[in-house]
Parts: structure tokens; sequence; C-alpha cells
């Protein structure tokens, strides 16, 4: 799914921009503002001539896209979920078919169950490891965008559906800074 961020200087021409978005009828599938690096905790300012609500500010560190580590956290999770459940069978299939008598003294059962829990164990070492070693193809974008994050600057991540473009000239009325695309959903 196409998902742009746009690098803003003032959160009102990200609500401008928001809002114009609106009244044109384009259809997003998330629209997330991040507040500078500078401020704490954003309370919403009201704007008197909109009916809607503003769009309160997220952290930088919640947004999935823009936070490498969630998205390693995400992958590892789902790797564990298969990774687990099938090392535990391999543990107990390796334990019943060689002839180690490591686990001898808790029983043919018990020998099959604790191998189990060994190729278990494994399986989420397995996951960690592999979640550690997919890069994201967003890194370079990632990291210019937290930079700014960290300048002061408002991020406005705009998502769309597939195959269905901004209109760049309302885009370009709320003269962001920067925009970069990123690639990865």
């Amino acid at each position: 799914m196409p998902v742009c961020v746009l690098v803003l200087n003032e959160r009102t021409a990200a609500d401008r921009l928001r809002l114009a978005l609106q009244e044109a009828g384009t259809p997003l599938l998330r629209v997330a503002l991040v507040a500078p690096a500078s401020e704490q905790r954003f309370i919403p300012q009201k704007d008197k001539t909109s009916l809607e609500p503003d769009l309160p500010a997220e952290a930088l560190d919640d947004v999935e896209l823009l936070n490498p580590g969630l998205a390693r956290r995400r992958r590892q999770k789902s790797m564990a979920r298969w990774l687990m459940p099938f090392g535990f069978f391999a543990g107990s299939t390796f334990t019943q078919i060689t002839t180690l008598e490591t686990f001898a003294s808790f029983g043919p059962w018990g020998a099959a169950f604790i191998g189990g829990l060994l190729g278990m164990g494994s399986g989420l070492m397995g996951s960690y490891a592999a979640a550690a070693s997919v890069p994201s193809e967003n890194e370079d974008g990632v990291r210019i965008l937290r930079n700014r994050h960290l300048e002061g600057c408002w991020l406005l991540l705009l998502e769309t559906r597939p195959g269905m473009e901004l209109p760049w000239q309302t885009v370009q009325k709320a003269r962001p800074q920067q925009v970069v695309r990123l690639s990865e959903l």
C-alpha cells in the first residue's frame, strides 16, 4: 500500500492538508500526525472554523512504519508462532529416533517431552535471530524522517489504497519540506 510521509514546519499546515484531502474525497486508509521531538505531549488545538476534531498527535515510537523496533518485534512474534510448535515436534521426534540416552531417566515419554521442550526453546531463539536479520526496505527513509523529527518538524503519514495516488497538487499547497515515500506495509 502506498505510504507517504510529509515533513511540515507547522501543525496548522498538517491540519489544513488533512481537511483539504477530506473535502476532495481522497480515500485514505490511515492518517497519522507525529509531533516534533521538542513537544513532550501535545494537547490538540481547537480550530473554530472546522467541525472535524483535530487529529491527535502520536509519538514517533508508536508508529510502526517509523519505528524499526516495533516491526522487528511483530516479525519475531509471527515467526515464533510457527517455529516453536515445529521445534517441539522436531525435538521430540529427534529424541525418539536417536539412541541418545541423555534423558533416559525420565522414561521414553518424559525424554521425548523434554526433547520437545528443548526444540521449542530452539524455535524461540531462532525467531529472534531471524527477525533481527531481516533489514527494512525503508531504512534510509526512516532515518531521514527520524532526523527531521529531532530537528523539530511535524510528520504527516498518509496511507492510500493500492494503485491510488495522492492528489499531488493539493499536497504541494501545504508546502512540505520533504516528501518521503515508504514502500513497505
